[in-house]
């Protein structure tokens, strides 16, 4: 909520999606290997290890990207736009 007082501006769109997946998906998709140094103590702080990670708790989309395909989240976020008349829609 704080981000949304941020930019409560009449003149600017803010749209909160959550990229929702466990830990364990994220670590398993880490191409950087950041986790696997965070698990090492190698990097400190960071988030979901060293450091705690907080959903937002009231994201306009949520996208479930463990169990979703990347089609699925996109058509979710588009029928979000498109609802929302920031886009036309497209039949």
């Amino acid at each position: 909520n704080r981000v949304r007082e941020l930019v409560n501006n009449p003149k600017k769109d803010f749209i909160e999606i959550y990229c929702n997946a466990s830990l364990d998906v994220c670590e398993k998709r880490d191409t950087k290997g950041l986790y696997a140094k965070a698990r090492e103590g190698l990097i400190q702080d960071l988030t979901g290890i060293g450091s705690p990670y907080e959903p937002p708790e009231n994201a306009d989309v949520v996208l479930n990207t463990a169990t979703n395909s990347l089609e699925m989240c996109v058509s979710q976020v588009l029928g979000h736009l498109e609802e929302s008349n920031i886009i036309p829609r497209i039949d």
